[in-house]
């Protein structure tokens, strides 16, 4: 038992957190039940769960790049150019994959390197990106779908009897690696600290922009790992993959708990809200709802998500008031 209460209360309210996440996601799982005979089914639920790798490994580095206290809009672009760089088979099979993992991390690097040392908001820098990397994924791919062969489908392909993709437990093992070095390591500690208080942290005697920094590499890298993914799933390269999908990695990290002001968070919970929205999204599209319905419900959810994320800072900051009275 932690004899420390704060973190005795940290520990309580994160229980609470994912209970409620638990039960928001049994009632969604619920109403869909009842509006589609289809939902509640097996081959529903592995499907769900081959869909979500991708967007359950940028959201991971999304979690801990807001926990620093940044922010990342580029990461479907990099996951895009990732893919791109993936398709270039004439280095090789291995070379090919080693290249579209370097090629997030480098990514990332800049972003990391731009917005730490250059002290400009990552929003700005990682918006930049958004459109830089975009460009060379049009001008590798000549801004048409290129087909890569089978090789690499075996990443997404159901293994056989367990109806369920290598890609599913490659994300879980993810996001188990990703909590682990938030809750145990001193890295995933100096992380948080960032986020909470960066200035404390320089007086302290600890420079923050190498852990600042390698926040935004791990996001990179894990956009290749997301483009190697996809890629798989679709066994080709789509210059105009992963549109928007930088959104729906910061509404799963929102409605999960974290903090998009930094300082707080936690990869399980951000699984939850990936499976939130998945879940959310294949009902809607199970009961018929339209694109436009589809996008104003998740957007509403999104928006709940921030608020309740407001009013949990705002009751916390006022009972820190009230104690220190």
């Amino acid at each position: 038992m932690n004899s420390n209460p704060k973190g005795r209360q940290g520990f309580i309210l994160d229980i609470w957190r994912v209970a409620g996440l638990l039960v928001a996601l049994g009632i969604l799982v619920g109403v869909f039940s009842t509006m589609s005979d289809r939902f509640l089914t097996f081959q529903t639920l592995t499907v769900i769960a081959n869909q979500i790798p991708d967007l359950t490994v940028l959201s991971v580095g999304m979690t801990l790049v807001l926990i620093c206290g940044g922010i990342d809009l580029s990461v479907g672009s990099v996951l895009a150019l990732s893919a791109a760089v993936l398709g270039l088979f004439e280095w090789g099979f291995g070379g090919a994959i080693v290249g579209c993992l370097l090629c997030g991390a480098i990514c990332g690097l800049v972003n990391g390197l731009v917005a730490v040392l250059g002290k400009i908001p990552s929003f700005i820098v990682t918006l930049g990106m958004l459109e830089i990397a975009r460009g060379p994924t049009y001008w590798l791919t000549d801004a048409s779908i290129h087909y890569i062969g089978s090789s690499v489908e075996a990443l997404s392909r159901p293994i056989k009897g367990m109806f369920i993709s290598p890609a599913f437990f490659v994300a879980i093992s993810v996001v188990v690696i990703g909590q682990l070095v938030l809750s145990r390591t001193v890295l995933g500690r100096y992380w948080v600290a960032i986020g909470t208080n960066e200035t404390a942290v320089r007086m302290s005697g600890i420079d923050a922009r190498p852990y600042s920094i390698f926040a935004f590499v791990v996001m990179g890298f894990l956009g290749g790992v997301a483009g190697l993914m996809q890629t798989s799933k679709l066994a080709s390269v789509d210059p105009n993959a992963a549109i928007g999908l930088e959104l729906s990695a910061i509404a799963a990290c929102v409605i999960g708990g974290t903090s998009l002001m930094g300082g707080r968070g936690s990869v399980i919970t951000t699984f939850l809200g990936v499976l939130i929205i998945q879940v959310l999204q294949t009902g809607l599209a199970q009961v018929g709802a339209t694109e436009p319905s589809k996008r104003l419900v998740t957007g509403a959810v999104i928006i709940a998500a921030v608020l309740f994320d407001s009013f949990q800072r705002r009751f916390r900051l006022r009972k820190l008031d009230r104690g220190d009275r």
